[in-house]
């Protein structure tokens, strides 16, 4: 039957009927973990007369666009951090470590640059190594579990005692996971980035950075953007420093007041300009001639003529 009571009698043979809906907006990424999931699917019921409900399912996928292009995502993250080694109540030095990257947001495929510095000033070698690291939250009924696991991760060369290794821009690519989930009630996907430091003899150092996996890639000049943003601010403050009234122009005669002078405006000879003359500048700038400026006179050169009539403005 049909919604206003009128019964529909199907004739044998094949029948489609069409229809759409429309999903909400914020609806989580379709995700499977070890303790929960994220599915959506499409069930329809077939009702006979005296036969049993036939049923079908349909499971399709849902990805929540997560754009990196944000102040937030595109901000750089730093951090830094210091353990004192220790062996038996025996002091063996200290091993501290500084690590940035240059924003929060990454999509898949992409190659995190790291920058960090480790200094080992302890007795022994250490070894630093760099994580990207998947930490699924599951919450219900008032508890919470989580699972950790390594996405991928990279090892550093051994720094001998005393010395001092740097990265500059250490490359870690993402390989394919899932984007970030967030906004979710009960299930959370998030990343991090972990530099840790091997120290034989105590517990690991460890410097965590947070990340985001987006879904929408990196705009062609969004990291030129962010990148002139971090290392340089927009200065105002000399606009304080203009007068409200200008300062009139010096006199010609304060400039320009002797014939030494003007011979300093004179086109320099070939030997001065040495090797600018073979290169295609001097072709632009050769236009000019190198020469003076006219001189100032008050008397007008050219007079206007007694014998030439006014011109009427209203002919």
């Amino acid at each position: 039957p049909t919604d206003n009571g009128e019964v529909t009698i199907l004739q044998a043979g094949r029948h489609e009927f069409p229809f759409t809906f429309q999903l909400p907006e914020t609806l989580a990424t379709s995700f499977e973990g070890k303790h929960g999931s994220v599915r959506y699917w499409v069930k329809a019921k077939l009702h006979r007369p005296w036969s049993a409900v036939k049923k079908v399912k349909k499971e399709f996928t849902v990805i929540e666009p997560i754009d990196i292009n944000t102040p937030v995502l595109l901000a750089p993250q730093a951090g830094a951090k210091e353990k004192l080694a220790r062996a038996w109540y025996c002091n063996r030095g200290q091993v501290s470590v500084t690590a940035k990257i240059d924003r929060k947001g990454y999509t898949p495929g992409e190659v995190i640059p790291i920058f960090a510095e480790i200094d080992n000033c302890t007795s022994r070698a250490v070894v630093p190594k760099a994580a990207i690291i998947q930490t699924q939250t599951f919450i219900a009924r008032g508890t919470k579990k989580q699972k950790k696991s390594v996405v991928t991760s990279i090892v550093g060369d051994s720094i001998a005692a005393g010395k001092r290794e740097v990265w500059h821009g250490r490359a870690l690519k993402i390989p394919p996971v899932g984007p970030s989930i967030l906004q979710c009630r009960i299930i959370q996907v998030e990343y991090s980035l972990k530099v840790c430091v091997d120290i034989p003899g105590t517990s690991k150092l460890l410097l965590e950075l947070p990340l985001v996996i987006g879904t929408i890639p990196l705009h062609p000049f969004g990291s030129r953007t962010s990148s002139v943003s971090s290392q340089c601010s927009v200065n105002l403050d000399w606009l304080s420093t203009i007068p409200e009234q200008p300062e009139a122009p010096p006199e010609y005669s304060a400039v320009v007041s002797s014939p030494e002078a003007e011979q300093s405006l004179a086109p320099p000879c070939r030997s001065e300009l040495g090797g600018i003359l073979e290169g295609p500048f001097f072709a632009y700038i050769q236009e000019f001639r190198f020469r003076p400026p006219p001189l100032y006179s008050e008397i007008d050169p050219n007079p206007p003529s007694d014998n030439i009539r006014p011109r009427c403005m209203t002919c």
